[in-house]
């Protein structure tokens, strides 16, 4: 799981699908963090992806780095309304305190939940982590 927070950090933004209805969606991310052992990720609950979510928690997200090696990672994600994980994402991103604070209920965070990892190259056969 390290290694796929790392990964993701590195590339910057990510680009993460849901579904809504029988229509895909995908938006750029930039939070991913590790708190007490899983990876998580933030949004606002007022967004249309918090509700696309809800609805149907499987996603995908995809990032790709400067030399040309991607990760696609593939779960359920699990909301997590403690204040602490909420807090815990806000000091690694101190720039979405402008937006969200941890008491906010508009502020969410998902927990990686059954994940698999595919770590790609065009050089390298793909590599899968599991958490």
């Amino acid at each position: 799981m390290e290694e796929v927070e790392k990964f993701i950090k590195e590339c910057g933004t990510y680009f993460l699908a849901t579904v809504e209805g029988d229509q895909p969606r995908v938006r750029p991310f930039g939070t991913i963090n590790i708190f007490e052992g899983k990876l998580y990720i933030q949004t606002g609950t007022f967004k249309p992806v918090s509700k696309q979510i809800h609805m149907n928690p499987k996603v995908e997200l995809c990032a790709m780095n400067k030399a040309g090696k991607w990760l696609r990672l593939a779960g359920i994600l699990i909301a997590d309304d403690r204040i602490a994980p909420k807090a815990d994402m806000l000091e690694h991103y101190p720039e979405l305190k402008k937006m969200y604070s941890a008491e906010d209920p508009r502020t969410e965070v998902l927990y990686f939940k059954d994940a698999t990892a595919t770590f790609y190259s065009f050089t390298e056969a793909p590599r899968v982590v599991k958490f």
